[in-house]
């Protein structure tokens, strides 16, 4: 929350709408990013341009300006779907966003532009997807999903004794069955094993294109990984590089891999490729309070922090609930875990478009 100094002066605070497809105004978006300490991989362009692309969402990267300089920065992603209604989020898809704001009246100003936004798009709710709580008058969700970090130390006999003993274990298990990390410049195995995973999970999976259209976009800095029994891909990641830090985003493997620790081995094979680059910490990822997601990345001796996602509804509006762990979707989920592949993997991304 931000609070004005009394003394400053009052200027102009302009917001606009910064071109994408021109790519000097896009450099310059991205610089600005870039400079701020409280940004992160998805308030760089290359996260609503793969999501417009894939799906073909509108979105929109608002710059606020004050005396020609950029103060404050906004992206927002349009979904509009059948099933859960018009939603205006910063960021769709992702797990961070909101307003990046030098100040309260920089904030006011984003803030102000996107509900107008809000209602000439005709959407019935703004989502903020924040680290923590930037609108405490707002409507807000702090308890459904928490993120997981930990530091990279300089060598991996450090990283492994900074881990639990149970986790060691297990990661040992991995490297006893032979398994091996290979980063991958293809997407093909990674989809296809996160495709499996998310259709175990009872989920509608991802399109392939979405992985495409990420490694394009942020080029390098979107690594993909596969774990390997045997020369056959059991588990499989990818993962954004941002600044000093590397974040597992998206994650699977088959049933066969967990009795050989595959999965632990492959969140290990990432922070391992976090510390060849030289990077300080690893984003182990979102999870959902009480999943075994959640559980699983409890082992790795991280305090959960609560994220804090922040609505402001349009009028008649109530707080949306897309949770595949409500009641609700439970009969969706015990259906769908019982698709054949190849059918999940058709429908899935029909559906998943509307998942953001």
């Amino acid at each position: 929350m931000f609070v004005s100094p009394p003394d400053r002066p009052q200027s102009t605070i302009a917001v606009r709408a910064i071109d994408a497809a021109d790519p000097a105004a896009r450099a310059r978006w991205d610089q600005a990013v870039r400079a701020r300490a409280d940004a992160t991989m998805f308030h760089l362009a290359a996260w609503p341009m793969a999501i417009a692309e894939t799906f073909g969402h509108r979105f929109w990267l608002l710059a606020a300006e004050r005396d020609g300089v950029i103060v404050g920065l906004l992206p927002l992603i349009l979904v509009r779907s059948r099933l859960f209604g018009t939603r205006l989020a910063s960021n769709a898809f992702a797990v961070y966003g909101g307003p990046l704001a030098d100040d309260a009246d920089v904030h006011a100003a984003l803030d102000a532009a996107a509900i107008r936004l809000r209602d000439e798009t005709g959407a019935s709710l703004l989502e903020y997807r924040n680290l923590h709580r930037l609108r405490p008058d707002w409507p807000a969700k702090t308890d459904v999903y928490a993120r997981f970090r930990k530091p990279i130390l300089d060598t991996p006999d450090a990283n492994m004794k900074a881990l639990p003993s149970k986790q060691r274990n297990m990661i040992r298990k991995g490297e006893k069955a032979g398994l091996e990390a290979i980063e991958e410049t293809g997407v093909d195995p990674a989809w296809q094993l996160y495709a499996e995973s998310v259709r175990n999970l009872g989920t509608p999976v991802f399109p392939r294109s979405l992985f495409v259209a990420l490694k394009r976009h942020y080029g390098d800095d979107c690594v993909i990984q596969t774990v390997r029994h045997e020369g056959v891909a059991i588990a499989a990641s990818l993962s954004l590089v941002f600044r000093d830090e590397i974040h597992i985003f998206y994650a699977g493997g088959t049933r066969a891999g967990r009795a050989v620790a595959a999965n632990d081995f492959l969140f290990w094979s990432v922070m391992e490729a976090g510390r060849r680059r030289g990077l300080a910490s690893y984003d182990l990822g979102r999870s959902k309070v009480g999943t075994g997601a959640y559980d699983f990345k409890l082992k790795w001796g991280i305090e959960p922090e609560p994220l804090a996602y922040e609505f402001q509804l349009a009028p008649g509006a109530a707080m949306p609930d897309m949770n595949p762990n409500s009641p609700k979707y439970t009969r969706f989920v015990e259906l769908w875990q019982r698709l054949p592949l190849p059918v999940a993997n058709f429908i899935g991304p029909l559906l998943s478009r509307s998942l953001g």
